[in-house]
């Protein structure tokens, strides 16, 4: 019986998401390498195992540590934090580890302190903005380069970009042309360097353009990780369909205020996150209320949504016919906007097959 915030998992969407996006890599011949930052579980991680995955992503070494165990060939998709070299070293010791660099300066300290082989890439801003050297910045890349060969532990093997900048696309055409311009801007560079160093791969991924493109000309490696679970961010680009999201929050009703047509549910910003989007209307939603279906859900239930999120609340809009057929004490079923986040948050999953799934805890 659910009594609290619980995230639930339909273990057949989760496995239908995983085998899609293996197959797809396959048909164009590039390796998937997912994220495991979605699902962070090492049981969930068996199902890739299961389909033919056997490399993976992660976001931070301590991810790499509890997959490690497991996988023996792994990325830590984060610019390289040298104040953890104990770490690296470890992990190299027993493991494949690609790790990302992005200045001279972190090679050098490497280059002092490995005990261990890495390999690496070269991390590219090819349009996320967020982190990384820009394609154009040629002398910076040679430097890096130039700086690793010095290293009998360090082992340059490529570049990695992230298409991040597609998760404000609002349609597949979007996502297309963003994906377009941002697997250019690697393989490009890629292939002004594989002459003189023949084995570099390209190394791309996010959920849109990996879920919507069909051109991965010049890529080597795919790395999209949101897709094991989608999430109604994803189903508004087009992404997926809300069929596909394998994730959703059960949370009880405990206030009813049937004067302004709006319910109060145990489950708030510490449960969701406060990732929000707005729909055609321009309302500002931060769940949708799905049907309850068996041990999973169904299609949305028009008009009816997450308006507000505190720290343990949730506000639900509710339309007025609606709102009689609800009871205090009942729970409702609610697609996040971000099951990335919202998963982190939650740290375990009940499945559709009532059982209980572990994530990785940093504070374990």
């Amino acid at each position: 019986m659910i009594i609290k915030p619980t995230l639930l998992l339909d273990t057949q969407k989760c496995k239908t998401n995983i085998a899609k996006m293996y197959a797809k890599a396959s048909r164009h011949n590039v390796v998937l390498r997912p994220h495991f930052k979605t699902h962070q579980s090492l049981e969930i991680g068996q199902w890739f195992k299961d389909v033919g995955v056997s490399k993976i992503t992660v976001s931070s070494l301590e991810m790499a540590d509890y997959f490690a165990d497991e996988w023996n060939d792994i990325t830590v998709a984060f610019p390289i934090n040298i104040l953890e070299i104990d770490t690296i070293n470890k992990l190299a010791e027993k493991i494949t580890l690609n790790i990302l660099i992005e200045s001279k300066e972190t090679v050098s300290f490497l280059n002092n302190n490995l005990k261990n082989k890495v390999n690496f890439l070269i991390k590219i801003n090819i349009g996320n903005n967020r982190a990384g050297l820009l394609p154009s910045n040629i002398q910076q890349i040679e430097d890096i380069i130039k700086a690793s060969e010095t290293s009998d532990m360090l082992e340059f093997i490529g570049f990695l970009g992230h298409a991040g900048h597609t998760y404000k696309c609002k349609d597949k055409a979007s996502v297309i042309e963003t994906h377009n311009k941002a697997k250019h801007n690697i393989v490009s560079l890629k292939e002004k360097f594989k002459a003189q160093y023949p084995n570099i791969i390209a190394s791309y991924g996010d959920t849109p353009s990996c879920s919507i493109a069909e051109d991965f000309s010049g890529i080597d490696e795919i790395r999209p990780g949101n897709y094991v679970f989608y999430d109604l961010m994803q189903y508004q680009i087009g992404a997926c369909n809300i069929e596909d999201i394998a994730v959703a929050m059960a949370c009880p009703i405990v206030a009813i205020h049937k004067d302004i047509n709006e319910m109060v549910i145990y489950g708030g910003g510490i449960h969701f996150s406060k990732d929000q989007l707005k729909d055609a209307q321009l309302r500002t939603i931060y769940g949708r209320i799905a049907q309850k279906k068996d041990k999973t859900w169904g299609n949305l239930i028009p008009n009816m949504y997450v308006k507000g999120l505190s720290q343990e609340h949730g506000v639900i809009k509710v339309p007025e016919p609606k709102i009689d057929n609800y009871n205090i004490g009942d729970t409702l079923i609610i697609l996040p906007v971000h099951s990335c986040m919202t998963a982190n948050l939650m740290k375990s999953y009940l499945t559709s097959e009532d059982t209980n799934i572990k994530m990785f805890n940093p504070s374990n």
